[in-house]
């Protein structure tokens, strides 16, 4: 089948990492780890910048993890300098709770890759593969 992502050639994990500066991605310590021909992945501690009060993973970063890691991969799909994909709409369900002192993974594959729109599923699991977080993001496509 191929890969769903625009120039996969030149799409590298230190160059994703270097692009997301001082931006949330790294201030929450999200760090993408793997393109496959429909997914994107990316990993998250659990800890001060992500917990909540009773030491588990924050609901509300869950969400931002969603959104990063569909938001990134959603722009991966075609080419940047003509166009780009904003989010319109992000649902989630919190599933179980994950203690600080762990990693997170979030793997973002789409639902939907249409002209004007785009709809993706972010699963969020813990290390042991179990499903923590679920989210669907939907994404609006703009030319530039």
């Amino acid at each position: 089948m191929g890969s769903i992502f625009y120039d996969t050639a030149n799409i590298q994990m230190d160059w994703l990492n270097a692009y997301n500066k001082d931006t949330m991605v790294e201030y929450l310590g999200i760090e993408f780890i793997e393109l496959g021909d429909d997914y994107l992945k990316a990993r998250m501690p659990v800890n001060g910048r992500t917990v909540q009060p009773l030491r588990m993973l924050n609901g509300g970063a869950s969400l931002a993890m969603s959104e990063c890691v569909g938001s990134m991969a959603a722009n991966l799909v075609f080419d940047r300098s003509k166009y780009v994909a904003l989010g319109l709409d992000l649902n989630g369900n919190h599933l179980r709770p994950v203690m600080e002192g762990s990693w997170v993974f979030a793997i973002a594959k789409p639902i939907h890759i249409g002209n004007t729109t785009q709809v993706w599923e972010i699963k969020i699991e813990t290390e042991d593969g179990k499903l923590a977080h679920i989210s669907r993001l939907t994404m609006a496509v703009k030319q530039r």
